[in-house]
């Protein structure tokens, strides 16, 4: 059973707050947004959260179950959205929580309920988050989908653990994205510490001010075996994480899709992946191997940044008749060693377990989509080590920023596409490497099998960054990664005996970490086949934070107008989506003129 008294709690919360619509009595889940001062890493920061904790509450849904959730925006002057990270919302196109492509946003004082419907074969380990500026470093919390009812999980385990991965930077939010856009420009400062869970695990239980900086206690019976879920929601930090004397970790699942069992000793992350392992407990008699220990260490490091960030979480066993003191102090040296590698974790390894649609091999593939990413300063210029001017990320010299756009009162895409009956021009997007000049989208037909390959530059600066690639919308098989450039020919025979895994995050690397101006070494790319099921407008952006807010976000547009009109809202709920404020959107004195939700009787068993 996933139902908890948590989850109890949160459903019924909403009888006291606002009538809700359609049949259902109240929504199945309520979030509400405050902005406040929280404990972090043992320090207060002026933060964005819900239900008032970062992470906030789990929510737990269900294949083939419509799951409503209802958001509040409770923040003075700043809007909010909130995207369900890796879940394809493909049946609901106004609730993927992006401003200016899916939805206008929500505003201050108001309430949007979200339609989720996870789809069978969607069960796995998901989460939610703001998508409005650097919010989403801590208005965030874990999704677990469940098999549908009656429908068992492929692997068998006695227990469901989610580990969720955050990193705490002090300046505030408003200051982290006026620095970004600023002339000159100012990046945020590095990640101070790395959380599990909201433990940052950097002082010891002993000596800590409070809880917030101690470690997260993982609590275990010995011989039982667990689903471990982690989670990156982190901003910036890739990180890799591994447990003292527990080496036997087996994937199972990467994104949300299930694998086939590969092996690790360690785990690595950057954000926005995912990965389910089997953590086999020790038996009371490893234990008395070991001497009688209870306790073990979970160190985790971050990589491939200027800072050495760390810490720890404590693997304990629970046993009866046994102290359950916590060790006073943290270990003087790391008593596990994380290798420095990344590049080549997991690659070309982690291999679908029952894919819901054939691989497309490279013979079926329509076209192929070269997309660069590289630094840019539009204004000023790079002197003597030092940025002059704006910097700016943009991907084949295409800057999409959304807080440039809502300047501009840009109406969202889905909007423009329903006012307009207009999509993107495919023919200009043909002659433009892609995206079509005049709505700046990247457009593409049910019936097309794409390869999106996306290479690394230099940029003026002459540096190489890692890029965590994040896809909205449908999944896509990762076609590996390498230094250098691409040979499509070449990679393809990785997947003579190997399907890959669906995924929706997956890793851009750097090889270097600086040498010559506007070189491009390094690529990562995707195969998507496009179908009547996918049409929408979907974002496909790095995500890491500091670099969405500086541009590094593209927006495809799948399908003609007809396709995706028809998975529209009809008439008279469709016009409640298309304003700012529109009657899709509730208050304290106002209930939402939205589609019934589906009077659903029973959620999980």
């Amino acid at each position: 059973m996933f139902l908890t008294v948590l989850q109890l709690l949160l459903f019924w919360l909403p009888v006291t707050i606002a009538i809700a619509p359609g049949p259902q009595a109240f929504p199945d889940y309520v979030l509400v947004a405050t902005a406040q001062n929280i404990s972090i890493n043992c320090q207060t920061r002026y933060s964005v959260v819900f239900n008032g904790t970062s992470p906030g509450p789990p929510l737990f849904l269900r294949e083939n179950y419509t799951t409503w959730v209802r958001v509040y925006n409770r923040i003075e002057n700043e809007n909010l959205t909130v995207h369900w990270h890796g879940l394809s919302q493909r049946t609901s196109p106004f609730s993927d929580g992006t401003p200016a492509v899916s939805q206008w946003p929500i505003a201050p004082s108001e309430f949007f309920d979200y339609s989720i419907t996870p789809q069978i074969g969607d069960a796995g380990s998901f989460f939610y988050h703001s998508h409005v500026g650097f919010q989403s470093n801590t208005a965030q919390g874990v999704v677990i989908v469940g098999e549908a009812q009656n429908k068992a999980p492929p692997y068998s385990y006695d227990e469901d653990l989610s580990l969720f991965i955050q990193d705490y930077f002090p300046r505030n939010d408003s200051s982290i994205e006026e620095g970004l856009v600023a002339n000159p420009f100012r990046w945020s400062g590095e990640a101070e510490a790395i959380s599990i869970n909201g433990f940052s695990g950097n002082s010891s239980f002993s000596n800590a001010s409070e809880a917030s900086c101690t470690p997260y206690v993982i609590s275990l019976v010995p011989g039982r075996v667990y689903r471990v879920r982690f989670i990156s929601a982190t901003a910036l930090s890739l990180v890799t994480i591994g447990i003292e004397n527990h080496s036997n970790l087996t994937i199972i699942e990467a994104d949300g899709s299930y694998t086939k069992p590969w092996s690790t000793d360690r785990v690595q992350l950057g954000s926005g992946q995912r990965f389910s392992i089997l953590l086999r407990a020790k038996t009371r008699t490893e234990l008395a191997a070991a001497g009688n220990r209870t306790d073990f260490w979970v160190r985790y490091e971050n990589r491939e940044r200027p800072n050495n960030v760390s810490g720890y979480a404590l693997l304990h066993y629970d046993i009866v008749n046994r102290s359950t003191n916590l060790p006073p102090s943290l270990p003087t040296t790391p008593p596990i060693t994380l290798s420095r590698n990344v590049t080549g974790w997991a690659e070309y390894s982690l291999e679908a377990l029952n894919p819901a649609e054939p691989f497309p091999r490279l013979s079926e593939v329509t076209r192929t989509i070269y997309i660069t990413m590289q630094q840019v300063i539009r204004v000023g210029a790079f002197v003597n080590g030092t940025i002059n001017g704006t910097l700016q990320w943009a991907q084949n010299n295409l800057v999409w920023q959304t807080v440039q756009r809502e300047s501009n009162n840009s109406a969202p895409y889905l909007v423009q596409l329903y006012t307009t009956g207009q999509t993107p021009n495919y023919t200009a997007a043909l002659q433009n490497g892609g995206w079509d000049p005049y709505s700046n989208a990247f457009p593409a037909l049910p019936g097309e099998v794409l390869d999106i390959v996306w290479l690394s530059n230099s940029g003026p600066t002459g540096g190489w960054d890692f890029h965590p690639m994040h896809a909205h919308g449908k999944h896509y098989f990762d076609l590996g990664s390498g230094n250098g450039t691409y040979n499509a020919t070449a990679n393809e025979v990785h997947f003579e005996n190997y399907t890959p895994a669906p995924r929706d995050t997956t890793i851009l690397y750097r090889y270097a970490t600086s040498g010559q101006k506007n070189y491009t070494s390094g690529w990562r790319a995707w195969r998507i086949r496009v179908t009547e099921d996918d049409v929408g407008a979907w974002m496909m952006h790095c995500h890491i934070l500091q670099h969405m807010i500086m541009g590094m976000q593209t927006v495809w547009v799948f399908g003609n107008s007809s396709s995706i009109l028809s998975k529209f809202p009809t008439q008279p709920y469709v016009n409640g989506y298309l304003n700012y404020g529109g009657d899709a959107y509730g208050n304290d004195s106002f209930d939402p003129l939205v589609d019934a939700f589906p009077n659903n009787t029973t959620r999980f068993g």
